[in-house]
């Protein structure tokens, strides 16, 4: 009896992993446990401890001159969230050429020198940005916390618990983060393949025929200088309009032909789909400050 494949579904979830599934080109199905029973699984009962603790106001909560000077909050955030998307936008941006007037064949477009591009570049600057996204919200999240513990006791029991929860779930979220470069290295490696294999195309592709000359008037022909031939009407030349019809026709076959692609284009592709990644990884660690933020607002 052949088994039925569960059919692909419309996956809800964040646009990390909705775009990470494109590239790769996999099937998402909508997970069969409820958040909170996902939840569960990856806590321990230390984690559960610090939880309980947190939620009964006996844990502790932020470090001592950790706090936000009033009516901050919004705009420490908007600065942190612009500096990380200016970094994000610019990574793979061509540094200047250590010599003037010279930069990378890669960066010109030449397919040959990008041929030599390896992803190992791509990884390290990927990494490089995840340290500094995690450091920088993190110290801005603990920031937040004092002053939300500092407005109410509920308040510091919510403080707690995301700094229990921080503490929970931060080796897990390291290590599903860590694996988003790898899924970027297939996607990188499929791009090249498919300008490999453009360029074998265009490579076996037979060059346009040469168009004929026009043969050579002899020069005793009729009309000449010095002719003692008699008059002999002379053939009648293409008419204008069959001339604009074959210049017609050849105008349309090359429109028909596809578009050459620029050499080095797919990089351009992978840089764009690189960045989209980042911000949309920047978004996720960036949810736990906003749900603070509107804590804040509320109190």
């Amino acid at each position: 009896m052949v088994q039925e494949l569960p059919r692909r579904t419309s996956f809800s979830g964040p646009a990390l992993i909705r775009m990470l599934a494109r590239m790769n080109g996999a099937d998402i199905l909508e997970p069969r446990q409820s958040l909170s029973d996902r939840l569960s699984l990856w806590l321990g009962w230390t984690d559960a401890i610090a939880l309980a603790g947190a939620l009964n106001g006996s844990a502790p909560v932020v470090a001592a001159g950790a706090e936000v000077s009033g009516g901050e909050e919004e705009s420490e955030y908007a600065r942190l969230r612009a500096t990380l998307k200016d970094a994000i936008t610019g990574v793979n941006t061509p540094p200047a050429a250590r010599h003037r007037g010279q930069r990378t064949a890669a960066v010109q477009g030449d397919s040959k020198a990008a041929a030599t591009v390896e992803f190992s570049t791509y990884r390290r600057r990927y990494f490089s940005l995840q340290q500094t996204m995690e450091t920088s919200v993190a110290d801005l999240r603990s920031r937040l916390r004092a002053r939300l513990a500092s407005h109410a006791p509920r308040m510091a029991s919510l403080a707690g618990m995301d700094a229990a929860m921080e503490q929970a779930l931060g080796e897990r979220e390291y290590r599903l983060l860590a694996g988003v470069p790898a899924l970027l290295e297939a996607h990188f490696g499929r791009l090249w393949q498919a300008e490999l294999a453009r360029l074998a195309d265009a490579a076996a592709e037979p060059a346009e025929p040469a168009e004929p000359a026009e043969p050579a008037e002899p020069a005793g022909s009729a009309g000449s200088a010095g002719s003692a031939a008699p008059d002999v009407p002379a053939a009648p030349d293409v008419p204008d309009a069959l001339a604009a019809q074959q210049q017609q026709q050849q105008q349309q076959r090359k429109q028909q032909q596809p578009p050459v692609a620029r050499p080095g284009a797919w990089l351009d592709v992978f840089h764009k789909d690189m960045q989209s990644v980042l911000l949309a990884e920047l978004d996720i660690r960036l949810q736990p400050v906003e749900g603070l933020l509107a804590a804040l607002r509320a109190s």
